[in-house]
């Protein structure tokens, strides 16, 4: 094999809710594209991004966490998550250090058994573990529940061991050429991004006042011969006493989810942005599968 042939190739990364999926992601493309909250199930969609460097070129697919479906939207989750299994050349498995492998890890040990791709355990989180000894301990119970290829702890949040994580997948993908310009860094469009964004913000300020119930829809995108980018969007929740929670006292919680979210459409569309937000009540939108595919939550891509 020639020494300037480079490696490429789309690598998965799986777990249950809440695992550090996206944050990890984000960390190692070295650009905020998945939404990240303390709330499980922020990822809704298939997310792709890209990371490129001398040694190649590596697809990221952050999907939905893996767990037991209780509406139509959560099925759709499972169902992505599960499917694109089938079509990569390395999957990532995270998980939390600890020794007790609950009957969500044991699922998605049985989805692993049945790919065809090699499996890195990534045992995420090691920052919160007191004593570093204790992770020979995690790994010891973890280590014969699949076949893996590697085992590898790191820290997402504090940015350890990540590169060994990336010089690892290097080793296991194929050569071939690259899939995207070396300056693409998602195939996410603008729109959803926005959405994801603003979704990201409202989450994260309602903290537990709001249940998962929500959903962005972006109405308009529209650049001012200014430069100005107007962006008009919608917050779509399940209840009346939802929506006014959403807005708060003199619309002050809707001004803060559409200032944080500005900021940070902002930072990434590196332009100046207007944003307007509204909020409208769908009720029970979940277990509807025409309000689904009207927020972006379809089967096309399965």
């Amino acid at each position: 094999m020639e020494k300037n042939q480079k490696k490429s190739g789309f690598v998965t990364l799986v777990g249950r809710p809440n695992v550090g999926k996206s944050t990890l992601m984000n960390h190692l493309i070295g650009q905020k594209i998945a939404i990240t909250s303390d709330k499980p199930q922020t990822t809704r969609n298939r997310i792709q991004t890209v990371y490129t460097d001398e040694r190649g070129q590596i697809v990221f697919l952050d999907t939905p966490g893996i767990h037991k479906a209780k509406n139509k939207l959560g099925e759709y989750m499972v169902n992505v998550a599960e499917h694109t299994l089938k079509e990569v050349d390395l999957i990532l498995w995270l998980v939390e250090p600890t020794t007790f492998i609950g009957a969500g890890e044991r699922h998605i040990a049985e989805q692993l058994q049945r790919a065809s791709a090699p499996v890195i355990l990534v045992m995420n989180k090691i920052d919160t573990v007191k004593r570093q000894e204790e992770i020979l301990t995690y790994i010891d119970a973890y280590k014969d529940v699949c076949d893996f290829a590697e085992i590898v702890p790191v820290s997402a949040l504090k940015e350890k061991n990540t590169d060994l994580l990336l010089k690892l997948m290097f080793q296991y993908l194929p050569y071939g050429p690259e899939f995207y310009d070396e300056d693409t860094v998602t195939d996410q469009p603008m729109r959803q991004i926005a959405a994801e964004l603003i979704r990201e913000k409202a989450l994260r300020l309602l903290d537990d006042e709001i249940p998962h119930g929500i959903a962005v829809t972006i109405e308009k995108v529209q650049e001012r011969k200014n430069g100005i980018m107007d962006i008009e969007a919608t917050i779509i929740c399940e209840r009346e006493s939802h929506k006014g929670i959403i807005i708060g006292k003199g619309g002050a919680m809707l001004k803060r989810i559409g200032s944080a979210a500005r900021r940070e459409i902002e930072k990434m569309m590196e332009v100046q942005v207007n944003l307007q937000l509204w909020v409208k009540v769908r009720r029970e939108w979940r277990d509807s599968d025409i309000l689904m595919k009207n927020y972006g939550y379809s089967g096309k891509d399965l």
